[in-house]
This record gives C-alpha cells, sequence and structure tokens, in this order.
C-alpha cells in the first residue's frame, strides 16, 4: 500500500478537527488521506439489515461524514474510509507502518471522556515508529463551519545531545512544504555554578549561551543546505526546556518535539513532550527518532 496521512476518527470535534488538519497536510504533502476507524464489535461485512438494527451504523456514519466534508473542501484529495474490528490502539499502530504520520484529537488538560484520547492516544505517540501530531479543537471549530487552518510558523524543540535528524527532517519538510519559517528553539536551566549571591553570574550565562549557539550552528548547517529556501532562525533560552518551549510555541502553526525510539514501549514521554501536548495551543508533532 501507497505511503497515507492517517487519522483516527471517533466523531469528537477533536477528531473531527484533527480530519481537517490531516486533509490540509496530505493534501500539502500529495499523499492520500486514511481516515480510520477502530471499533472492536465491527461486524463482518456485508451486513444486510436494515439501517435501524446495523450494528455498524454510527461507525459508518462517523466515517462516511467526515470524508463527505473532507472531499468538499479538498475535490482532488484521494480519501479512503477505513473500519477496522479491531483496538483503536492496535489498529492506529498497525496503521504507522503504512502512515507518513498518524494524526489525532487533543484535549490537552480538559478531563478525557473519547474514545481516541487519553491513554489510547498517549500509547500510540510513545509508541509509533512515524510521527503523530495531535490537534486541538477551537471553539470556532465546533460549530457548522469550520475554522481556516492557522498558517504560522513550524517550531521544533531541538537537544544538543543525542542524535536529532529524524526530527529536523520533519521539521524542515514541513516548514518547506507548507512555505512558512522555521524557529528552533533550545532551553536549557543554568547549572547552579551560574549563580552567585546577587544573582544571575552574567559571565557565566554568556558563556553558555555562546556555546550552546555555536552547537546548535553545527547541528542546524546541513539542514540549512538541504532546505535553502526554508527562513530559519534559532533562539537559546536558559530556563527549563518545557518551558522555553511552551513560550516559543505560542502563534505558531506546528510545534515539533522529539521522542527517543529506544524507549521501552510503555515508558512515559520525556518532559517537553508532555507539555507541549498538555501546554500549546497549536497542533504537536511527536518524533521518533535516535
Amino acid at each position: 500500500m501507497e505511503t497515507v496521512v492517517t487519522v483516527g476518527l471517533d466523531g469528537s470535534p477533536e477528531s473531527l478537527a484533527a480530519a481537517r488538519w490531516a486533509a490540509d497536510e496530505a493534501e500539502r504533502r500529495r499523499l492520500p488521506l486514511r481516515l480510520l476507524h477502530a471499533w472492536p464489535l465491527l461486524a463482518p461485512e456485508p451486513t444486510r439489515v436494515p439501517a435501524e438494527m446495523d450494528q455498524n451504523y454510527w461507525a459508518r456514519r462517523i466515517v462516511h461524514k467526515a470524508r463527505a466534508e473532507l472531499q468538499t473542501r479538498h475535490p482532488g484529495l484521494p480519501v479512503v474510509g477505513s473500519l477496522i474490528a479491531d483496538d483503536a490502539q492496535h489498529a492506529l499502530l498497525r496503521a504507522a507502518s503504512e502512515s507518513a504520520m498518524i494524526v489525532l484529537g487533543s484535549r490537552g488538560l480538559v478531563p478525557v471522556e473519547s474514545y481516541f484520547l487519553g491513554d489510547i492516544s498517549m500509547s500510540v505517540v510513545a509508541r509509533a515508529d512515524v510521527p503523530v501530531v495531535l490537534v486541538r479543537a477551537e471553539a470556532s471549530e465546533q460549530g457548522s463551519q469550520p475554522a481556516p487552518v492557522a498558517e504560522g510558523g513550524v517550531v521544533v524543540a531541538l537537544k544538543l545531545h543525542g542524535p536529532c535528524d529524524d526530527l529536523l527532517e520533519f521539521a524542515f519538510g514541513t516548514a518547506a512544504a507548507r512555505g512558512v519559517a522555521l524557529r528552533v528553539v533550545h532551553g536549557q536551566s543554568l547549572p547552579l555554578v551560574a549563580y552567585a549571591p546577587w544573582g544571575v553570574d552574567h559571565d557565566v550565562s554568556e558563556e553558555i549561551t555562546r556555546d550552546a549557539q555555536k552547537r546548535v550552528h553545527q547541528i542546524l548547517l546541513p539542514w540549512r543546505d538541504k532546505f535553502p529556501r526554508v527562513e530559519v532562525s534559532d533562539s537559546i533560552a536558559l530556563e527549563a526546556p518545557a518551558k522555553a518551549v511552551v513560550r516559543a510555541a505560542r502563534g505558531a502553526g506546528l510545534l515539533a518535539v522529539g521522542r527517543r525510539r529506544n524507549r521501552p514501549a510503555l515508558s512515559h514521554l520525556g518532559p517537553v513532550a508532555q507539555a507541549a501536548i498538555h501546554h500549546a495551543r497549536c497542533p504537536v508533532a511527536v518524533v521518533p527518532h535516535g
């Protein structure tokens, strides 16, 4: 099967917002869009029974309604509906092997009630081998008229140690596909030696900033060469990385953060990814790397 952008649907406003975002992204990347709804009680096809007795009726309706809206907005985009008789987590992780990315709805810190949210989506984020994008539903998207897609720039959180090629490939490629600027943000807390009785030692903080800036420039150099049309800026924040990244994401169209692939399957995400998912208002892409 050719590579697709896969979005998990459950009929909630969050999953519909995710489907709209995924359709826009699939069109930019010239990829088909797959609408996936997983339900363990899905009956085998075909079901030749009246609609009122069809146990698949609501599952079909969720996919058909989203597909009709997206094909109206994107008449040239190939959109495939996919009903899977399986647990949502298993279905999404299997779909990742055929997908450029998985897109899911997110409620941030709001109490979770929806099928694809909470433990399922977080498990997919932590285990999928492809980027997983979490999309919130803003108030204006919950009415009959969907809100326009945000066209802000892309922000990527950069560590200075360990591999990050997959993360930067995704961030630069996304910025290039959108024709927007890329902002690279590195945050690091000051060590104890940077503090003096009167506060922060300016000389020490300046040295730390210069060293970090030099390392950032070295890491970005090959990517600037590979994506010469992407406008790139970088910033060093001498504070907790999670705080720096969430602040930098204000007004962004997408925030990309990394996740180490070699983490145990059931481990928690790192603090930066956790903070981004819970507090960033823009869509958040969690990209496995390393």
